[in-house]
């Protein structure tokens, strides 16, 4: 199976099979296809011939939510005593 690279009438290039070429369409060497195409510009443009690298989805959140609570003043203090001092709740409520 020979492929060639045509252009038809109206400007339009694309890859055919040899014995598909149609009498108005004229074949091109592949450097005129990519050119034409722009598959050339957009491989010299990323590089790699595909999309540009880590083009895919990201993650939403790099690093956990952080938990933020409303306390009182008192509330906080009593917080900073209690991992100061290695107080254990669950011991402390029964």
């Amino acid at each position: 199976m020979d492929y060639v690279f045509v252009k038809d009438s109206d400007g339009y290039v694309f890859k055919k099979l040899l014995a598909e070429v149609a009498s108005d369409e004229k074949v091109i060497s592949e450097k005129e296809y990519m050119k034409i195409s722009g598959i050339a510009s957009y491989e010299k443009e990323f590089g790699h011939g595909g999309a540009r690298k880590n083009a895919g989805r990201k993650q939403k959140f790099n690093s956990p939510l952080k938990f933020q609570i409303r306390v009182t003043q008192e509330e906080k203090d009593f917080i900073a005593y209690a991992r100061k001092h290695n107080l254990s709740y669950s011991s402390m409520m029964k």
